[in-house]
């Protein structure tokens, strides 16, 4: 008897296994079909275009300018209204320039160090802020004037601004350009549409 017994749970358990093993097979398809899915999502989703990624530029640009003059009203003359103020041709400025070093980003990143490279940055920005500005003074546009600062060359860019630049060139390596260089655009995603179950994080595919 009991070996009958053992016979009947050795069946039992034969049959357990082999209906575990057809379900897996039938979820192969969708597991499957899920995967298809996720790549199809992953390829249509591309970078920025460049102007895309100038218009996110600028408009970093331009913020930090206005915020910049705020601050410094709030030091020098301790005015509580924050008056910030810039110009239209200071979206022009930062959107080129900073897409000009996203350019030396991606090609000094694995060649120099951070600080290198923002020495590198600050330096371009003196040059672009002077070429900028003597052209614009040309036609009696330029929005800025350094002359009241002892160390100015021409009005047009001065060595107080060295180390804000070089902070600048850092903040805007580390947290603007990287992060924008990741952002994709889904030309197929609908708005207000959830994505699929399967995303992505931190370069990984991770699902729920």
């Amino acid at each position: 008897m009991w070996r009958n017994l053992g016979s009947l749970l050795s069946l039992v358990n034969f049959k357990q296994n082999e209906t575990a093993m057809w379900f897996n097979e039938r979820e192969k398809p969708s597991k499957m079909s899920s995967c298809w899915g996720l790549c199809g999502r992953m390829a249509a989703a591309e970078p920025l275009t460049a102007f895309s990624r100038w218009y996110l530029y600028a408009i970093h640009g331009y913020f930090c300018e206005v915020m910049f003059t705020a601050a410094w009203e709030f030091v020098v003359n301790f005015n509580w209204k924050f008056p910030g103020v810039t110009s239209v041709w200071a979206l022009f400025i930062y959107g080129t320039s900073i897409l000009i070093v996203e350019k030396m980003y991606l090609y000094l990143k694995d060649k120099c160090n951070i600080l290198v490279r923002c020495l590198i940055y600050t330096l371009w920005t003196y040059l672009w802020e002077f070429t900028t500005g003597f052209i614009l003074r040309q036609f009696n546009a330029c929005p800025w004037d350094y002359s009241q600062f002892d160390l100015n060359f021409m009005g047009l860019i001065t060595l107080e601004y060295a180390i804000p630049w070089f902070c600048a060139a850092f903040i805007m390596e580390q947290l603007v350009i990287r992060n924008t260089l990741r952002l994709r655009f889904d030309e197929n995603a609908e708005p207000g549409v959830p994505t699929s179950v399967a995303t992505l994080a931190n370069g990984h595919v991770k699902t729920n």
